[in-house]
C-alpha cells in the first residue's frame, strides 16, 4: 500500500512539475513540456475523422459483401435442394459428375469471396498506413513544441502521468489539418 501511494505521489509531483515547465518556458497554454509523451495510437486512429470514414466505408464494404455471401449462398442451397432431387432420375456416373462440377464451382466461390475480404482488409491496412504517414508531421511538431525526446504507446507502459498523453491534443489537431483524408468532393 505505501507503494501504490508513493507512485501515485511521483505521478502527481511529475505531472505538476511539466505543467509548471510549460507555463514557465513560454509554451502554449495546455502544453506539457516533457522528454517523453505517450499516446493510444489505436485510438488516435478510431476517434480521427480519418479513421471514422475508413470504419465507415469498410462497415459499408463488409455489409455488401456480406449480403452477397447471403445471396449465393441462397442460390447454392437451392441448385444443391434441385441435385439431390434429380438425384434418383440420374444415373450415378451422371449424377458423380453434375455433383463434383457443383463442388468445383462452390469452392471456386469460396476462393472469390474470400480473396474480395482480403482486399478490403488489406484497404484498411493501406489506409492506415497513410494515415500514419499524413500523421507524422503532425506527432513530429507536437513533440517540438514540448520538448519530447520520443512519443510512446501509452498501453505499452505500465504507469504514467496523463499530462504526457497527447492523444486527444493530436485528434484534434489531425481532425483540423487533415480531416477525414477524403480527396475533394469524395465523401
Amino acid at each position: 500500500m505505501r507503494i501504490g501511494f508513493l507512485i501515485a505521489l511521483l505521478a502527481f509531483f511529475a505531472g505538476l512539475g511539466g505543467e509548471a515547465r510549460a507555463q514557465s518556458s513560454g509554451a502554449s497554454l495546455g502544453t506539457v513540456i516533457s522528454p517523453i509523451l505517450t499516446i493510444d495510437s489505436e485510438r488516435l486512429f478510431v476517434e480521427s475523422d480519418f479513421g471514422k470514414r475508413i470504419a465507415s466505408e469498410i462497415e459499408a464494404e463488409l455489409a455488401v459483401l456480406a449480403a452477397e455471401n447471403r445471396s449465393i449462398e441462397a442460390e447454392l442451397t437451392a441448385e444443391e435442394k434441385s441435385l439431390t432431387e434429380q438425384r434418383p432420375s440420374m444415373s450415378p456416373d451422371d449424377f458423380r459428375a453434375v455433383a463434383d462440377a457443383f463442388d468445383e464451382r462452390v469452392q471456386i466461390i469460396r476462393r472469390e469471396q474470400l480473396n474480395k475480404e482480403l482486399e478490403i482488409t488489406k484497404r484498411e491496412e493501406q489506409s492506415r498506413l497513410a494515415f500514419l504517414q499524413a500523421a507524422q508531421p503532425i506527432l513530429a511538431e507536437l513533440m517540438r513544441q514540448s520538448e519530447a525526446a520520443v512519443i510512446l504507446e501509452r498501453n505499452s507502459i505500465f504507469i504514467s502521468a496523463n499530462s504526457i498523453d497527447i492523444t486527444d491534443r493530436a485528434i484534434a489537431r489531425l481532425n483540423t489539418t487533415i480531416g477525414s483524408g477524403a480527396k475533394e468532393g469524395q465523401d
